[in-house]
């Protein structure tokens, strides 16, 4: 997996571009293995996108995402997540993700609760945990 954080996304053909909150490539990593930038006209765009919608919203830019074939998309509104696959060229909203099949909608709500109530470290001890609990099973 590698976060590309907040990169600017842009089609010149379709004069649009986006800049999210953090992006992901999973599935396809190896695309861009190496690479210091990521051009759309030949690079895969990211498998995963995540807008945080606390001061903002971000609904105008998942067209946008859909425009440029990011398969999955993630927002969260200070209480709620939503997961959003693409179908076509618009997203439906998935109770699983696609991009992390072992995430779903109620656990990573759960984390993002549980964010609030841990100091970071004790946070960062319970993710870890519960990875590696599925990695074993």
């Amino acid at each position: 997996m590698r976060n590309l954080g907040s990169t600017t996304f842009k089609r010149e053909e379709q004069l649009r571009g986006t800049e999210p909150d953090s992006c992901f490539y999973i599935q396809h990593v190896s695309s861009i293995a190496g690479k210091t930038s990521v051009d759309l006209t030949a690079d895969p765009p990211p498998d995963l996108v995540i807008e945080v919608d606390i001061t903002r919203d971000s609904i105008d830019k998942v067209a946008i995402y859909a425009a440029i074939g990011v398969p999955e998309v993630w927002r969260f509104d200070g209480a709620t997540v939503s997961i959003f696959r693409i179908a076509g060229e618009s997203y439906e909203e998935s109770d699983q993700s696609a991009a992390i099949p072992v995430l779903t909608k109620a656990v990573i709500e759960d984390y993002v609760h549980k964010s609030k109530e841990l100091p970071r470290t004790g946070w960062l001890k319970s993710v870890r945990r519960w990875v590696r609990d599925r990695q074993a099973s």
